[in-house]
């Protein structure tokens, strides 16, 4: 029996991230999609030419129901770390330009 997860991704160089992850726990990207954000039945399996207004979404397979709690796990644990790394960013930046 396999069991799925769908990851919605913000960007492609997010997706390249999950995709590395999916490989190291020995699962499967089984398909990646560009959903409309504004019409539901607009789905794409190929990135579109105009990719603004789409939302990526991968749908991930594995044998292991844990494994997938556990892809899920590292790809949010790694989004939080980028999030405050930005956030550090911004802040070094701000207070350079004050000095």
């Amino acid at each position: 029996m396999t069991h799925s997860l769908e990851i919605e991704v913000p960007d492609k160089k997010t997706l390249e991230d999950l995709i590395n992850i999916v490989g190291q726990e020995n699962a499967t990207v089984e398909s990646v999609e560009w959903k409309s954000k504004y019409n539901s039945y607009v789905v794409y399996d190929y990135e579109p030419f105009c990719s603004d207004g789409f939302g990526i979404h991968a749908k991930i397979v594995s044998r292991d129901k844990n494994t997938l709690e556990f892809i899920k796990y590292l790809y949010e644990k790694k989004q939080k770390e980028l999030e405050l790394i930005k956030t550090c960013y911004e802040l070094s930046t701000k207070n350079k330009s004050k000095r």
